[in-house]
C-alpha cells in the first residue's frame, strides 16, 4: 500500500460511494474502492489519478468476497460503508421476505462483515475510523418503508454498539444520515422503473451524491480526539421523510 493514509469505500461503483472516493482522494487519501461492478471501479480509480486509488471486487453479502478483499488491504485508517439500498415499497401486510433478507444482508450484515474484517488494521493504524452512510429512514419510519427502516435502524445500532465497545481505543465511529439524495437509489428500489424513480424527486431539489461526500470528507478530516457521532443532512425541501416541499416547477 502507498504512503498516503488508506481509506476503504464500499459500494463505490456509483452514487455516494463513488462521490466519497473522489472527495477523499482530493483530500489526500489513497482510496481502496470496492463493489461488485469492477469495470465501474476501474474507471473511477483511473479518473482519480496515478496512485490515488485501488479498485478491488467486493460483494458485501458474500463472506468469501469480504475475506478476499480484506486480505488485499493490510493497512487501513478509514472505512466508509456506502453499500446498501432499498427494495420496493411494500406494506407490512404484503411484505416480500426475500427483499427484506436482501436489504438486511446488504445494509446490516455487509457492514458487520467488512468492519469485522478490517478492524485489526483500523486499530493498528492508531487512529482508525468507521463511517456509516445511514439514512434518516433509521429514525423516521414511513408507510411502505418498513424493511428499509428496520435495516437502517439495525445498522445504526450496530455502529453505536461498536463505538461503545471501543471507547478508550483508537477507533472513531461516525454515522451520516442523508435525506433524499438523487442517485441510483430510487432506480434500484423500483426495479429499474426510470419514470417512477424520477417522480421521487419531481418538483423539489434533492441532495446530490457530492453533497454527502463533502460531509464524509469533513468527518474524516477531524483530529483524532474528535468523533463526529452523527450528522443528519437533508435537502432544504425536505423537513421529514414524509414532509417534502414540491412547489418547484417540474
Amino acid at each position: 500500500m502507498p504512503e498516503l493514509p488508506v481509506a476503504v469505500v464500499t459500494g463505490a461503483s456509483s452514487g455516494i460511494g463513488a462521490a466519497s472516493a473522489r472527495a477523499l482522494a482530493a483530500a489526500g487519501w489513497h482510496v481502496v474502492v470496492g463493489a461488485r461492478r469492477l469495470e465501474r471501479l476501474v474507471d473511477l480509480a483511473s479518473g482519480l489519478g496515478p496512485g490515488a486509488a485501488t479498485a478491488l471486487p467486493l460483494d458485501v453479502t458474500d463472506p468469501a468476497s469480504v475475506e478476499a478483499f480484506s486480505r488485499q488491504v493490510p493497512e487501513c485508517r478509514l472505512v466508509v460503508h456506502c453499500a446498501g439500498g432499498a427494495l420496493g415499497l411494500d406494506p407490512v401486510a404484503g411484505a416480500d421476505e426475500g427483499r427484506w433478507r436482501t436489504m438486511y444482508d446488504t445494509n446490516v450484515l455487509g457492514v458487520l462483515r467488512v468492519t469485522r474484517a478490517l478492524l485489526p488494521a483500523l486499530l493498528a493504524s492508531g487512529d482508525g475510523q468507521v463511517v456509516l452512510i445511514g439514512s434518516v429512514a433509521a429514525f423516521e419510519p414511513y408507510a411502505g418503508g418498513a424493511g428499509y427502516n428496520a435495516a437502517k435502524a439495525a445498522a445504526s445500532a450496530l455502529a453505536d454498539v461498536l463505538r461503545i465497545e471501543h471507547v478508550g481505543r483508537p477507533l472513531r465511529v461516525s454515522e451520516i444520515d442523508p435525506g433524499m439524495v438523487e442517485t441510483e437509489f430510487s432506480l434500484v428500489r423500483f426495479d429499474g422503473d426510470a419514470e417512477r424513480a424520477a417522480a421521487t424527486y419531481r418538483g423539489m431539489t434533492p441532495l446530490g451524491a457530492a453533497d454527502v461526500a463533502e460531509v464524509v470528507a469533513f468527518v474524516a478530516s477531524r483530529p483524532a480526539h474528535v468523533d463526529i457521532d452523527r450528522v443528519v443532512v437533508r435537502p432544504r425541501d425536505q423537513a421529514r421523510v414524509w414532509l417534502v416541499n414540491r412547489s418547484a416547477p417540474g
